[in-house]
């Protein structure tokens, strides 16, 4: 992992301060890379500014994202098609008060292993990425019930393997939980842009890593392995 970091800071270091200050920009609220997770949390009163229908499969009219991810999720459904794959919008936008119900729901009834499973996950209000428009969960024909399955289906295995050629990823991995605070969803992608989804496929690292080292290049700290963890 650290390799892999060092790698990356390297790669941004070497870019232009304007590019840089593009970067850093996108992780404002607002921008594509902005982070949102059980440290960083969102507002009761936060709705993006741009939110629209998707126009494909499985999207209703209470399926939202913001405008630009959902032009490009639109492509990647179209792409999917095209190699064989029927994919499926099951759940974009949430509100805060949305996911303070599923929330409550999930988390509140069952045996205490239950409930630790639920809170791994079930985000809380306020730290769910589904609040910034930018996610969208993931099913398959006739089936669109969210569980590991996606993950090892045909389906799956092409969504993660060319999500980010339409600027997704792939939020939450297995081996991530202890940064993301997340278990496994194979089903679920984050809009991040062609760019970065680029950088973080290749490099398979968490988004909470990515932005750090963005950081770390655009204010041009010093690089150290306690800031790597």
């Amino acid at each position: 992992m650290i390799v892999k970091l060092l790698s990356l800071l390297a790669a941004l270091m070497s870019l232009s301060q304007t590019a840089l200050d593009a970067y850093a920009a996108q992780t404002n609220l607002g921008g594509s890379l902005y982070l949102v997770n059980r440290s960083y949390t969102l507002s009761e009163d936060y709705v993006p500014p741009d939110l629209v229908q998707p126009l494909c499969a499985g999207a209703e009219s209470g399926t939202l994202m913001r405008k630009e991810a959902a032009a490009s999720l639109e492509e990647l459904f179209a792409s999917a098609k095209e190699a064989g794959y029927t994919l499926v919008a099951v759940s974009g936008y949430r509100s805060w008060g949305t996911q303070r119900t599923i929330h409550s729901r999930r988390t509140g009834s069952g045996d205490k292993k239950e409930k630790e499973r639920a809170r791994l996950l079930v985000a809380p209000p306020g730290a769910s990425e589904h609040q910034l428009g930018l996610a969208m969960d993931l099913g398959r024909k006739g089936k669109t019930n969210l569980n590991a399955a996606f993950g090892s289906s045909e389906e799956g295995a092409w969504v993660r393997d060319h999500a980010h050629e339409f600027g997704f990823i792939i939020r939450y991995k297995a081996d991530w939980s202890d940064i993301t605070g997340y278990a496994d969803e194979p089903w679920h992608i984050r809009y991040v842009g062609r760019d970065h989804a680029g950088r973080i496929h290749e490099l398979d690292i968490p988004l909470e890593h990515y932005i750090e080292q963005l950081r770390l290049a655009h204010f041009g700290e010093y690089i150290t392995e306690d800031s790597l963890r």
